[in-house]
């Protein structure tokens, strides 16, 4: 099974450039971030043609989150519904193909003075609530998605421009452990333990060409799933700028293959 995560920074901008590489590259699943549409430019009937369902939680303008697969995706969760009262479309769940998938697009935070910085802290928080109150680490489980924090130092291009912010500091990266702790493995540094490798560039600072990636989107997997995960990657590829298509997102795909 190939699972896949992509923040696709707007699936009405990146449409075309979605379509093609789940034609081409044949995912199991795919996860998809920042959908930025309440359902209306999604493709439905597109990925339908190429065999697959869907599942979204969409927003207008902003955020949103989707479950692609081509077996039927049941026990759909869409939010936490713990109780608080946030309105922001960022995790989506289902079980398929006897695995559970939860996708997420986890709070950016702005900046440390900013009121979106506590605001990332607390959702990582009642993440961690989430799974403690429904799910099941034994069952076999993937947490995937754009987390906006780089885990270590070697996840960072150029640690220099990035440690000490919302995206790369000891706080961040303590909430993320702390689901992480529920009992997932990074399946990609499970098999590259010291690969410098990175699924972020921003446009602001020249992307590929710029040489500052972060690697800030995961495959994590349960512990036994984690043990036969055969393979993991990031598509560098599909990042860069290609002459006749459309602005590629700032996100590369992410992916993890399972002996199922």
């Amino acid at each position: 099974m190939k699972i896949v995560t992509w923040n696709v920074n707007s699936v009405k901008a990146r449409f075309d450039r979605v379509l093609n590489w789940v034609d081409a590259n044949q995912p199991d699943v795919l996860c998809l971030q920042e959908l930025k549409t309440e359902g209306d430019a999604f493709p439905f009937d597109e990925l339908g043609d190429l065999g697959y369902e869907a599942e979204i939680l969409g927003q207008k303008t902003y955020n949103g989150v989707a479950l692609i697969s081509r077996e039927p995706l049941e026990d759909v969760v869409l939010n936490m519904g713990d109780g608080v009262d946030d309105p922001q479309a960022r995790l989506i769940a289902a079980t398929t193909g006897g695995v559970r998938v939860v996708c997420v697009y986890v709070p950016n935070g702005g900046q440390l003075n900013s009121a979106k910085y506590p605001y990332k802290l607390e959702w990582y928080a009642r993440l961690r609530r989430w799974f403690d109150a429904h799910e099941d680490p034994s069952r076999p489980t993937v947490l995937c998605g754009d987390f906006n924090v780089a885990p270590k130092a070697l996840d960072i291009e150029q640690p220099g421009n990035w440690e000490g912010g919302v995206l790369a500091n000891d706080v961040v990266r303590a909430a993320l452990q702390g689901v992480v702790d529920w009992g997932f493995v990074d399946t990609f540094r499970h098999l590259h333990p010291q690969a410098a490798e990175y699924s972020w560039w921003d446009y602001r600072r020249r992307g590929l060409a710029g040489r500052d990636g972060m690697r800030i989107d995961m495959v994590y997997a349960t512990r036994d799933l984690a043990a036969v995960c055969t393979a993991a990657g990031i598509d560098r590829e599909e990042r860069r700028e290609t002459p006749g298509w459309t602005k590629p997102s700032d996100h590369a795909p992410c992916w993890a293959e399972f002996d199922l």
